[in-house]
């Protein structure tokens, strides 16, 4: 068996799945549901980043401010990335739903047992966005090709995946047409 130098490899972006996967995601980046999504994401993650100074607990919590201030920043350059190529970073969605989370129960983790009211009503709210808009921004890349209308090409949205496209003529009258 001889090895192969590195000029005889092909590269793994110029596999043709690899562009087809690449052009769909970018597809589902255009779409005006992942623009808003990517907008309010980037909009929460800025809020994030600046909130102790809006709300005012930075003296009292030099530790929440600090994680408030890096995870906003986080949020703020995921959604830049999924803004701007999706189909490169569609595979850390979900990065934005843990910080959310994270952003929840920092104030008790950060602060100990006695936070600011405001600290608390500020990181749950704004986590909980963050939350739900990294699961839906997740869920638009999972759904991108089983809309209807959209299928692989030689197949019909009533057969499986196996019967090409002439095989309800060959079965018979009825047969694979959604017809008992």
């Amino acid at each position: 068996m001889t090895a192969q130098t590195p000029a005889q490899t092909p590269a793994i972006e110029e596999h043709p799945d690899i562009a087809a996967l690449r052009a769909r995601y970018d597809r589902v980046a255009e779409t005006p549901t992942a623009q808003l999504v990517d907008g309010l994401t980037l909009l929460t993650g800025l809020y994030l980043a600046m909130s102790p100074w809006v709300v005012g607990f930075t003296s009292d919590s030099p530790g929440l401010t600090a994680s408030n201030l890096f995870s906003g920043v986080a949020v703020a350059l995921l959604a830049l990335g999924f803004a701007s190529a999706y189909g490169r970073t569609h595979g850390i969605t979900w990065v934005t739903a843990v910080i959310g989370a994270w952003t929840i129960i920092a104030p008790w983790v950060v602060n100990g047992a006695t936070p600011d009211n405001s600290a608390i009503a500020n990181n749950v709210i704004t986590g909980a966005l963050c939350l739900l808009l990294g699961l839906v921004m997740a869920s638009v890349g999972m759904r991108a090709g089983t809309r209807r209308g959209t299928r692989r090409p030689g197949t019909r949205p009533d057969m499986g995946p196996d019967m090409g496209p002439d095989m309800g003529r060959e079965m018979g009258s009825g047969m694979g047409r959604g017809r008992p």
